[in-house]
């Protein structure tokens, strides 16, 4: 199959000789037809479906820390979660270019305790392997449990399935050295485990180092003490990430540096032994989107906003993760966000994209597009087109399990929410405040475009102040939008009202108070680009009224946050009982309706 840059040749060939023809009329009719043909070629290729581009990023707003895997002609993908359950989405493909939802890892609150724990904290970066020789899939998450005073105490946990989709085993302990704990399943039998051992004692340089132990699958723990083997090779900082992986006779160390913000890079290093000691690739960074090295080992702040660089749109790029087609082609992903400006806020959060690789002779990885800026397009695998299954628009509650989409902070959505209780309903049932960070009964789904209108149907009858339900606009328990129906006192009866939560500073909005007769409400969220509005209309009403003013999406961002940071903004339906938390809200419906595209 010839690429494009080889058709486009032939064609320039074609015209060539045209050319050559001595009769003016005829040159000028051939050249319109061979430039029509062109243009139909051209078309065809980049948007009728045949499009050898992949289009950045593969997975948009919140899906950090990507780590893709590969048995035989199927991909799959894995990233962060953090304080959100279920954990740890499975994304599928066959071209890495179209990805569907397949399932979830962590759908026991037994395999990863969330409840109580701060926005952030919780899910980071699991590394998602298969290991051929005993037809089994791998998956390394640590659960962070506290940042405080920079110490990162981190627990780090071990799980297999024969198949994806599970079921998973047991959680197997590893250590708490480390976060951005991976595995290798080496050639020789042998696995390793590494991790980034974060650095917490005075006069020693600051982040740390990756450390390296060996993992025994047959015990079932780790047979030695971690070992430091590597401290980074761009003095950049903030080292972590580590992937560890094996061609050639070498081990090669993917890591991420600069902090997970507008200084992020991923780089290479190489060794003989999985212990080292690792030479850095002369030309790190490999993928990052900010392309001069500065000396920032000292600096502990991960966004780095300085680093901000113009004209390139996809900002924060790193934290790669290896895969090789089965013809040996290299392609690495990465997360990468696109902000808002001149804010440099990120309200998507950080994304999944995608890049071509090539091998060098002397065996280093390079962007096949020659640049280590990260592309907002590369090159397709040249792989059967995957017909990936898209996630609904609009959710009727019409079937039996909840959406692999929706996700619950800290707790399982299934815990509070009901699809057999009313038929084409889902029901909540309410329990804290959507600021708790305990039990929130909150079924939200991730933003993934800033033009975007989320609607629901709603009927809900609150007794008294402490019961709420309604349509939320969620960074974390520390900032929100929540248009609610509740009751009031003052008015003795139900009534629509909006309530912001501002880092972490709640305000009942002034003179949003909207009677709400007893009938069904439709309430509306429209997010269009820098603006955020709320409407509603009651069940006779034929038009949506506004409620409220407009509000900045910008605050929906890690930059804007004083709590949490590393996720990204969500939306869904909610419902609170701070009486006897049995209080429930029926919806009929969720769609998410993007206006992008």
């Amino acid at each position: 199959m010839l690429n494009i840059s080889q058709k486009a040749k032939h064609y320039n060939i074609i015209l060539k000789i045209i050319l050559q023809f001595q009769n003016l009329s005829l040159i000028i009719f051939a050249y319109k037809i061979i430039i029509q043909l062109r243009v139909l070629f051209f078309e065809i290729l980049f948007f009728k479906g045949g499009s050898i581009m992949i289009k950045n990023p593969i997975l948009e707003g919140f899906h950090p820390d990507p780590c893709l895997c590969r048995k035989g002609d199927d991909f799959y993908l894995a990233c962060s979660t953090f304080e959100w359950m279920p954990g740890i989405p499975i994304y599928h493909s066959k071209d890495l270019k179209n990805w569907e939802h397949l399932t979830n890892v962590i759908t026991d609150e037994k395999m990863a305790d969330l409840k109580k724990l701060p926005s952030a904290k919780g899910i980071w970066a699991p590394c998602l392997t298969y290991c051929a020789e005993e037809d089994l899939f791998y998956v390394v998450y640590g659960v962070m449990n506290s940042m405080n005073a920079r110490y990162f105490d981190v627990d780090n946990y071990l799980i297999t399935a024969k198949n994806i989709e599970g079921p998973w085993s047991e959680p197997v302990y590893l250590h708490s050295a480390g976060f951005d704990a991976s595995i290798l399943h080496d050639d020789n039998g042998k696995k390793w485990v590494v991790s980034l051992l974060w650095e917490t004692r005075d006069g020693y340089e600051k982040p740390g180092q990756i450390c390296v132990a060996e993992y025994d699958p047959k015990e079932k723990k780790m047979v030695e003490m971690p070992k430091p083997v590597y401290h980074g090779s761009t003095d950049r900082g903030c080292l972590e990430a580590p992937h560890l992986y094996k061609k050639n006779g070498k081990y090669y160390l993917m890591c991420a540096e600069g902090g997970t913000g507008y200084y992020h890079c991923a780089t290479l290093a190489r060794s003989d032994s999985p212990y080292g000691p690792y030479e850095g690739d002369p030309k790190n960074p490999i993928i990052t989107s900010f392309a001069e090295n500065r000396f920032e080992r000292q600096d502990t702040d991960h966004l780095k906003p300085h680093y901000y660089a113009p004209g390139v749109e996809l900002q924060k790029s790193g934290h790669g993760s290896l895969i090789e087609l089965p013809d040996g082609t290299p392609y690495v992903a990465h997360l990468c966000s696109r902000p808002l400006m001149p804010e440099k806020c990120c309200v998507l959060g950080r994304e999944t994209a995608i890049q071509k690789m090539k091998w060098t002779e002397d065996g280093w990885l390079r962007m096949a597009s020659g640049s280590n800026i990260a592309q907002a397009e590369t090159e397709e695998t040249g792989l059967p087109e995957f017909n990936a299954v898209s996630e609904p628009e609009k959710d009727d509650f019409n079937s039996e399990k909840i959406g692999v989409f929706y996700m619950a902070p800290r707790i399982m959505p299934e815990s509070f929410a009901d699809l057999n209780a009313r038929k084409g309903y889902i029901r909540l049932r309410g329990q804290e405040s959507l600021s708790s960070t305990n039990k929130t009964s909150l079924l939200a789904r991730r933003l993934e475009s800033l033009n975007t209108e989320i609607e629901t149907k709603m009927e809900f009858t609150p007794e008294c102040y402490r019961h709420s339900a309604g349509l939320v606009l969620y960074y974390d328990n520390m900032n929100y939008i929540y248009l609610r129906k509740t009751f009031s006192d003052d008015l003795g009866c139900p009534v629509l009202s909006l309530v912001e939560v501002d880092n972490g500073s709640k305000t009942d909005i002034p003179n949003t108070e909207v009677k709400a007769p007893d009938c069904p409400v439709y309430l509306k969220i429209t997010v269009d680009g820098k603006k955020v509005n709320f409407s509603y209309k009651f069940e006779e009403e034929k038009e949506f009224s506004p409620i409220g003013g407009t509000y900045e999406t910008a605050k929906f961002s890690d930059e804007y946050s004083n709590f949490g940071e590393f996720t990204g903004t969500l939306a869904g339906i909610a419902c609170t009982d701070e009486i006897f938390r049995k209080k429930t809200a029926d919806f009929d419906y969720l769609t998410f309706r993007r206006f992008d595209k």
